[in-house]
């Protein structure tokens, strides 16, 4: 009864949860990692569990700790590091659900029509007599095919998903021809069937015991196989492209692959739509509306006197009539300048397009703002990033394809033998017009001109070099030799008289 109170236990206040904004850069005010946290985000954003044993001087299966740790007592400021953590891998669902907005499908798909749009030439090394015959094969089954769909199927998806596997099709008697390496004598006549896509959902790579433990291997954390369906292919039978390489410590967490273009363009995407979409309501809300009054009078009839707001909001427009008191009422209006709001917007498009490598003018087909260009440099760095793509994606595509077809299709039904060598080359990405066609055909008539004049060369020479020259309106030529052979019929008959 007189036994003493029991003190209660002192209540710890919660913590108030900061709401986070919808971009990265808006982190958590005032949040302090110590290095064992910041060793916990690296784990869980780069680095995921390798096979069980095989990781170097690592038993389970991470990277080493002692690599790890040093980026936990690296000395970048917390909420920065923060920022950049959050960069990571974003799944690959997540990517094809964000590819489905206009405009990262649109930075995803332009460069890959751009680079296959301009086509490429088939030529055969050295002379062969059927050389022309074995061209046009190769141009027909290219078109029975359809290898300038798959070229931009494995550029665009592979932008979309950060990777993509292409697998030349051949239906062989032996069951393990895929988990061997890639022997041309397997692939029969007939048996090539085209090239399978797949997306990387649907493949899991395989790394050899030698590209996991040894550093110094040349196919160091490279897969060796992909395991489609149950089936292991030998990376000789695909064609792997990663458009953005990361690390070899960041290529487990992509699974071997490498960074999206939606995780790397869906935050400025974000930002100019939601820029774009301020406008309109800009636009309809730029006008405030200041009313001054009696304050006591206002609040103390609240009803009344939002009953009477209300009737002034019916009329106000530029068209309506909004009548006040003289003596007691006073009414100011605030216009929020619009001024540069279309350079604002557009700067943000410009950051999009900067990122997809892709120019603003053409895709959003529209002059630059903001930034004071003309698109002349735009336009060089885009042909330069096609050439990239042809050159370094595209081509160990299209040579595959090409040595496929080649077994499978043109050897056997020309009945050609012997084993030739041939290469694609890429067209100009630039198609002169007609003004300018006349302009270079003009200066090459002054050049060849110059040289005869000075006795370099003849007429002659001048009407060799137009039969040969493909972009010269004299391309093909026929012969004097062959003109005397037409015109003269007895010349015709006997042509060693």
């Amino acid at each position: 009864m007189f036994g003493r109170k029991k003190a209660e236990p002192e209540k710890k206040e919660e913590p108030t949860s900061v709401r986070k904004s919808m971009y990265s850069t808006d982190g958590e005010p005032g949040r302090v990692l110590n290095p064992l946290q910041k060793l916990a985000m690296i784990e869980q954003h780069f680095i995921t569990p390798a096979m069980s044993g095989t990781g170097q001087d690592s038993p389970t299966g991470l990277i080493p700790s002692f690599k790890a740790e040093l980026g936990a007592f690296a000395g970048a400021p917390d909420s920065q590091f923060l920022w950049y953590s959050a960069q990571g891998f974003i799944g690959y669902q997540v990517a094809a659900i964000m590819a489905q907005h206009w405009l990262v499908d649109k930075c995803c798909l332009m460069p890959a029509r751009d680079a296959v749009r301009v086509g490429y030439d088939v030529s055969i090394a050295g002379e062969h007599p059927r050389a022309d015959e074995i061209v046009e094969a190769f141009k027909k089954q290219d078109k029975r095919y359809g290898i300038n769909k798959a070229m931009t199927e494995f550029i665009h998806m592979g932008r979309v998903y950060g990777v993509r596997v292409a697998i030349f099709r051949v239906e062989s008697s032996d069951p393990d021809y895929y988990a061997k390496p890639f022997n041309p004598d397997g692939v029969t006549p007939g048996s090539y069937k085209g090239i399978s896509q797949i997306d990387p959902i649907w493949c899991v790579p395989e790394l050899t015991s030698a590209s996991v433990e040894d550093p110094a291997n040349m196919r160091f954390y490279q897969p060796e196989f992909y395991v489609v369906g149950g089936q292991r292919y030998h990376r000789s039978h695909l064609c792997v492209y990663v458009p953005f390489p990361v690390a070899d410590s960041l290529k487990p967490a992509y699974q071997y692959g490498g960074p999206s273009l939606p995780q790397r363009i869906y935050e400025r995407v974000y930002a100019a739509e939601r820029t774009a979409n301020e406008a309109p309501q800009l636009a309809m809300t730029k006008r405030l509306v200041v009313h001054k009054t009696d304050g006591s009078s206002f609040w103390s009839n609240l009803t009344e006197s939002l009953k009477r707001t209300f009737d002034f909001t019916e009329v106000r427009d530029n068209y309506g009539v909004m009548v006040i008191d003289k003596e007691d009422d006073d009414i100011l209006q605030h216009d929020t300048s619009l001024a540069d709001l279309d350079a604002v917007i557009m700067t943000q498009y410009q950051i999009v397009a900067a990122i997809a490598e892709v120019p603003a003018t053409k895709l959003l087909s529209t002059q630059p703002k903001g930034f004071n260009s003309t698109g002349d440099y735009e336009a060089e760095s885009y042909r330069q990033t096609l050439e990239s793509i042809q050159c370094n994606d595209l081509q160990p595509l299209l040579d595959k394809h090409h040595k496929m077809v080649w077994l499978s299709e043109i050897k056997p039904k020309l009945g050609i033998t012997e084993e030739l060598e041939f290469e694609a080359t890429w067209r100009p990405l630039d198609s002169p017009t007609a003004a300018e066609w006349a302009a270079i055909n003009l200066q090459k008539a002054q050049t060849a001109q110059i040289y005869a004049g000075m006795g370099a060369i003849d007429g002659e020479d001048v009407r060799q070099q137009l039969r040969q020259d493909k972009d010269s309106d004299f391309f093909g030529l026929v012969e004097e030799t062959e003109l005397d052979l037409n015109d003269d019929p007895e010349a015709e008959a006997n042509p060693q008289a």
